[in-house]
């Protein structure tokens, strides 16, 4: 099918590029329009106990959630006593947009002296804002804060509402630096990768195609279910990242396949392109199912948060993928031996071919004492890897920002005007009478960190109540209350708890619960892709193995540096003393894919040279060498030339103002090193190694299979083995 295709592309390229680039830009003139069609919401479970008990409120009381802390403070040498002051509040209160809140409560309207602040000089407003869903809670929000920022009272806002907002603003502003800055970086390090501007400039278009075409998906999957802003930045993320992996591939591929071939050769181009598509573009097409199907394993959460990661990845990859089979082929064979010009004067482009050079003396190297490599990098991995021991899990607040963001601001003057942080929970009883609800009321005042239990709203048979306690909601001190107010009973009647930290909890829960799935699903779809790529049954197991080692390992970096807080100051954040519970499972996802990437590409050129030399006169350990080595040698320059750019565009996304998101960064970051260096260039030989035909083992019927209907690079299914060849047969029982 690839070599069909790759046919198509040599006869018919300029009509391929003219169809490619019409549906690129008619993509990119759609995809613009996402934004508008994008939630800022989709943090909750919505079957979580604490979804289910605000469902309940608004149906009875409407929301009685504090949403928006709003913090006004006198000018300088006033009170809040101040009639002129007072009547400044009122005019903005008075103006607040009607249908964004479902409750006010200010000091101008209730006696309660925590309103205000021991020195008199500000005034805490709380607000309930009014909708159905997050997403409709940040739209009044959005609608809500410049109304009470219009004053010439000093405004600060606080809350979980002003916190998402501030993230969303600051994650945007962080995307569009982070493009900025790494893709110029990219095409520079890709010039002196490659040793000419026009290759150079490959991996910028294909990432360029892939970000327009993945908008577009995404707008029309917004169409059809919720789908997070967050999404753009795993577009942007995987479509460059993808880009430039499978750029560098088949570009490297080509110029191969390209010197292969005499200079005066009419046909040259056409050939190295149909070459390249039987090669590289077998294992592009690989690689991205792999990488899409790693990031479908996000579909089974019920967060539209991690759905819509799910979704933005699998539209970064697959289009990522076709233009990497459809435009860049049709341009290379445009191009031909013009895709040297601009070569720098020096770089003379000798590449090195078989199983000599510097990275085949590496994997030989590793080969002669396979034992002990696998030894001494596992039991490192597993070293760095020990701190996710002791990871603790949180959700949002206002410490993911920088110091600066107003939302953090405000939380601080907050804590410092009106007392130290507390945390509360809403408590909802429906069907207990006024004696069942007293003797409720005193049982949750038992709890062990409860401070107090008020009322809030009462009606027909349904109460609602807000238990608090003192300290951030995030923390783990505050996880166990709810727990522990969870299990108060009512005599009669049904108890919800809900609230921040309830969310939290359910989330953790939510995500612990759906976690083995989610590896089930990923493990599966890995060992059938990978058994269709290469006929073996050991490969995949062995990848697997692998990969969790290094994805581990920079599970336990991240928590060192974010749960543990060491090099907070260094990296510019705040610590919060625990890890977000929906950024290692994004990270899963992204790891898994990538390391399977490159996976697919190191393997790929070993089978590749394990067919090439089966005569009947190599014997097996030789031949198994031999492969090895050449595979290392011809993929591990364009591995680490790849883990090197990408690393950049993640790098970049490191340096983001949110805790979160810088998280993300710099864990896949040193997954990516680990992976591209310990992994490709140490464990993949050693194992290999001491595996040797066992390698390529499959069960008779699977092994059967394959030969009529796998992939293998450079054949069709079905069509016979190379000449001299040897049907590789499951080895002999040992």
């Amino acid at each position: 099918m690839i070599e069909r295709w790759g046919s198509v592309v040599a006869r018919r390229a300029v009509a391929v590029l003219l169809v490619a680039v019409a549906l690129t830009l008619a993509a990119g003139a759609y995809g613009a329009g996402v934004f508008g069609s994008l939630s800022q919401g989709g943090f909750d479970d919505p079957g979580s106990e604490a979804a289910r008990e605000l469902r309940a409120e608004r149906e009875a009381f409407g929301n009685q959630g504090v949403d928006v802390v709003a913090i006004f403070s006198a000018p300088e040498g006033a009170t809040v006593d101040d009639r002129s002051f007072r009547a400044e509040l009122g005019e903005v209160l008075d103006a607040v947009p009607a249908g964004t809140t479902s409750s006010v409560v200010s000091m101008l309207a209730v006696d309660d002296p925590a309103l205000v602040s021991e020195d008199r000089t500000a005034t805490q407003v709380l607000v309930s804002l009014a909708g159905g869903s997050q997403d409709e809670y940040l739209r009044h929000y959005d609608e809500l804060a410049p109304v009470l920022r219009d004053t010439d009272l000093e405004v600060d806002l606080a809350g979980a509402f002003a916190v998402y907002d501030d993230v969303n603003e600051t994650t945007s502003k962080d995307l569009k630096r982070a493009e900025l800055v790494s893709m110029p970086i990219v095409v520079l390090l890709a010039l002196l990768i490659f040793g000419s501007l026009v290759a150079a400039l490959m991996p910028a278009l294909v990432g360029l195609v892939a970000m327009l075409g993945a908008l577009a998906v995404v707008r029309v999957i917004a169409g059809l279910t919720e789908v997070s802003i967050f999404s753009v930045n795993v577009i942007s993320l995987l479509g460059i990242g993808l880009a430039i992996d499978y750029a560098l591939f088949v570009v490297s591929r080509f110029r191969e396949e390209l010197a292969l071939l005499p200079v005066d050769d009419p046909q040259a181009s056409a050939t190295a392109v149909r070459r390249t598509m039987a090669t590289a573009g077998r294992t592009v097409l690989f690689s991205g199912l792999t990488v899409a199907a790693a990031m479908a394993s996000l579909l089974i959460f019920p967060q539209a948060f991690l759905r819509s990661m799910g979704y933005g990845g699998i539209a970064a990859v697959l289009v990522a993928m076709l233009a990497a089979l459809t435009i860049l082929p049709a341009t290379l064979r445009l191009l031909g031996r013009r895709v040297d010009a601009g070569r720098l004067p020096w770089r003379r482009g000798r590449p090195v071919e078989g199983d000599h050079g510097r990275w085949a003396a590496l994997a030989r190297g590793v080969m002669r004492r396979p034992v002990a490599v696998i030894a001494v990098t596992t039991v490192v991995l597993l070293a760095v890897a020990s701190p996710f021991l002791g990871a603790r899990w949180g959700s949002v607040d206002y410490r993911v920002l920088p110091d600066e963001a107003p939302s953090h601001v405000a939380a601080v003057k907050a804590n410092e005007l009106f007392g130290p942080e507390t945390s509360t929970a809403t408590l909802l009883l429906e069907g207990a009478d006024q004696a069942d609800v007293a003797a409720y009321v005193a049982a949750v005042e038992d709890v062990p960190g409860v401070a107090g239990v008020q009322p809030v709203a009462e009606r027909a048979g349904t109460t609602l109540l807000r238990a608090s306690w003192e300290g951030n909601s995030q923390t783990e001190r505050s996880q166990q209350v709810v727990e522990a107010l969870r299990e108060v009973d009512p005599r009669t009647g049904t108890a919800l708890v809900g609230g921040l930290t309830a969310d939290t909890v359910d989330l953790v829960d939510s995500v612990g619960d759906r976690l083995p799935w989610m590896g089930l699903i990923v493990v599966a779809v890995m060992l059938v892709l990978l058994f269709v790529a290469f006929g073996s049954v050991v490969l995949p197991v062995k990848a697997v193995v692998m990969n969790m080692l290094s994805i581990t390992a920079s599970f336990g970096v991240v928590t060192w540096i974010f749960n543990d807080g060491n090099l907070s100051g260094l990296l510019g954040f705040t610590p919060q003393g625990y890890l977000d519970a929906t950024q290692p499972i994004l990270m899963l996802a992204i790891l898994f894919g990538l390391s399977m990437d490159y996976e697919v590409f190191l393997l790929s050129r070993v089978r590749e040279q394990w067919d090439r030399t089966g005569s009947p006169s190599t014997s097996s350990g030789h031949r198994n060498d031999v492969a090895v080595a050449t595979g290392v040698q011809k993929t591990g320059r364009i591995i680490t030339s790849a883990a090197l750019l990408l690393g950049v565009v993640i790098g970049a996304f490191g340096s983001s103002g949110i805790v979160f998101m810088k998280m993300l960064g710099i864990g896949m970051l040193v997954a990516l090193l680990i992976d591209a260096t310990v992994v490709r260039a140490l464990l993949v030989p050693a194992t290999m190694k001491l595996l040797g035909r066992w390698n390529w083992w499959a069960p008779g019927p699977l092994a059967r299979w394959w030969e009529r209907h796998g992939f293998r690079e450079g054949r069709e299914p079905g069509e016979p083995q190379p000449a001299g060849a040897v049907p590789e047969r499951a080895p002999a029982p040992v």
